[in-house]
């Protein structure tokens, strides 16, 4: 027991700070990431903020400058009006209606030159004697507007300033007043009505939210609907009764607005939140009237680029601290480096022994691979020679058969239609036997224009025979009847063939009396398809996904060496197409086959029908 102490004793101390040896490095560059961060984000949002307001000092330049302009342009109205003979005359004889008529139509004229929204004259109890748009729906002619805070004031004063909507046209406008008093006391009153709509239209050109203020707090201008006639705090009792007689602002509901200060950035500059949006409000106080034009821009953009440069911050920290700790593990790595040579050279030499003594076993065993290959190709390649030169000779031993019985009957011409036929398939067997000198070398095959309804012919005669012999309906279909397909002759043949005798050995077994083999051929976008269907009892399931692989059969042992398949679909392939297979809904298997077609197969529609190009 006294021996192990020591051990206990020394190790567990030396444990403890491994386990926490790099935490204050991690902490320190946790650290300078969060303050790359944090310096990122403020000054991309004070640089975001700076460009925000110097774009609002400028748009709140030309907008007021526009505004004061649009309001002080009609000053020399009074002047021109009191100057004129029929206005003073029709304030002393109101009631001479031919003296009304010629003065409205007087203030018509004017008010067209002058370009305002309506100009009109009242007399000292502040009822409208005449207007522009005495002919108009909604004129002021013969109203009392003597409660109005702009007749009010120029009566009392001599001139008045008051944004409202109008009593009778339910139009805003801004009301310019001025007292007639060149004969004392005042004798009435000419009132101006300015349509402030176009210059509010003409803010919603510009980026942000613009809003005109008036000097009881509400909103009477803004490039958004919502924020119209709704006051930023809710009015006292007094402008209440005030707002009560004197109506500026129609129907309205004066609902106050969702306007809280959050930060004051300078004299007439602030953060708001309207709506629950953090805004940038820029104000300037227009000198024409007792307005604050305010520009509203989102601060969520500046924000997400804020937040865009503090993650940039961050990764650039990142980046650069493990690039430090790269060069450090570099330094690393050289120390280490040759250390690991010594135990890498102890590792090859013991390979080395390991390797020779396994080189001699692989020799060994290859010798036997090979034979093993040798034979298994020698056996593939007969199976694949019996069965391409079993075809052709039966078929030649039919045809021979049958010219004999027809040479009894005297038929010449066919006779000498079976001995055509039989050449070629001496013609088809010399093409099979030179294509096998060639076995060992990768060619690809003569490929020539192979009307699909003779080779079609062609297979059904060599399978005439077992056709009759197993009750097989055959149906051809090849449209149009001219078709042809890129292909070298004797190999398609072998692939129809070999696809109609599969058919016709899978129907042998099937319980429905009629037995159907179909041949269809049609075009379709540069291609030829060739479907070989039987009403048979299909193809396995299991062996469906291995069907075209060496060696796999359906047919009972003993009746196929599951090569067929294998063949046609490599014959197939050397002709720049495909074979594959399915079973059909209704019963019985379809295999495909997939050609090019050949150029004069291309059919061009014409008005009077269809022609082969």
């Amino acid at each position: 027991m006294t021996s192990r102490q020591p051990v206990a004793h020394f190790d567990l101390p030396s444990r403890t700070p491994k386990r926490w040896r790099g935490l204050p490095r991690w902490l320190g560059a946790l650290a300078l990431v969060a303050m790359a961060a944090f310096a990122g984000h403020h000054l991309a949002m004070q640089n975001g903020l700076a460009r925000l307001r110097d774009a609002a000092d400028h748009r709140l330049d030309m907008l007021a400058t526009g505004l004061d302009a649009d309001l002080a342009r009609f000053e020399y109205l009074p002047a021109l009006l009191e100057m004129t003979p029929i206005v003073p005359a029709l304030l002393g004889t109101p009631s001479d209606m031919p003296l009304r008529d010629a003065v409205n139509r007087y203030l018509d004229g004017v008010n067209a030159t002058a370009g305002a929204e309506m100009l009109y004259v009242l007399d000292a109890a502040g009822t409208s004697l005449a207007a522009s748009d005495w002919d108009r729906p909604g004129t002021t002619v013969g109203q009392d507007l003597s409660f109005r805070p702009y007749v009010i004031d120029a009566l009392g004063s001599g001139r008045g300033r008051f944004y409202g909507v109008g009593i009778t046209s339910r139009k805003p406008g801004y009301y310019l007043s001025y007292a007639l008093r060149r004969d004392q006391p005042t004798r009435g009153v000419v009132a101006v009505k300015v349509n402030l709509e176009e210059a509010e239209r003409a803010w919603r050109k510009l980026p942000g939210d613009v809003v005109l203020i008036d000097q009881r707090g509400v909103v009477i201008l803004a490039t958004r609907e919502d924020l119209k006639f709704r006051p930023m705090l809710p009015l006292d009792g007094l402008q209440r009764a005030e707002v009560q007689r004197s109506r500026p602002y129609g129907e309205a509901g004066l609902r106050p607005l969702q306007w809280a200060q959050k930060e004051v950035l300078a004299r007439d500059v602030q953060v708001i939140a309207l709506d629950g949006v953090d805004q940038l409000a820029s104000t300037r106080k227009l000198r024409g009237a007792p307005w604050q034009l305010v520009v509203l821009d989102d601060l969520a953009p500046l924000r997400v680029d804020a937040r865009n440069a503090a993650i940039t911050a961050s990764l650039a920290m990142a980046v650069l601290l493990l690039m430090a700790v790269t060069l450090w593990q570099r330094r690393r790595a050289v120390r280490q480096k040759l250390a690991n040579q010594a135990a890498l050279q102890l590792a090859h030499d013991t390979l080395e022994s390991t390797v020779v003594a396994r080189t001699a076993q692989l020799h060994a065993a290859q010798g036997e691979l090979v034979h093993a290959g040798k034979m298994a190709a020698l056996g593939q390649m007969s199976a694949g020679v019996v069965h391409e030169l079993n075809q052709p000779l039966t078929a030649m031993r039919t045809l021979s058969e049958s010219a004999a019985i027809l040479l009894d009957k005297n038929r010449l011409d066919d006779v000498r239609g079976n001995l055509q036929r039989i050449r070629g398939m001496v013609d088809r067997l010399a093409r099979l036997t030179s294509q096998l000198k060639t076995f060992a070398h990768k060619s690809e095959l003569p490929l020539a224009a192979v009307p699909v309804a003779r080779a079609v012919a062609d297979a059904q005669v060599i399978v005439a025979e077992a056709t009759k012999k197993n009750g097989v309906a055959i149906e051809v279909d090849v449209q149009p009847a001219t078709l042809s397909v890129m292909a070298e002759e004797a190999a398609l043949g072998s692939v129809l063939v070999n696809l109609v005798r599969n058919a016709i050995d899978a129907m042998q077994d099937s319980p429905s009396p009629h037995r159907t083999l179909r041949l269809e051929a049609r075009p379709q976008e540069g291609r030829v398809i060739l479907r070989v269907s039987d009403t048979g009892p299909g193809i396995p399931p299991h062996i469906l996904p291995r069907l075209f692989e060496p060696f796999v059969s359906s047919k009972p042992a003993g009746t196929g060496l599951g090569l067929g398949l294998a063949i046609s679909a490599q014959l197939a392939r050397a002709m720049d197409g495909t074979l594959r297979a399915a079973n059909l809904p209704d019963g019985g298997a379809c295999f495909v086959v997939d050609l090019p077609a050949a150029v004069e197969a291309i059919l061009i529609p014409t008005p009077t029908g269809v022609i082969n190009k």
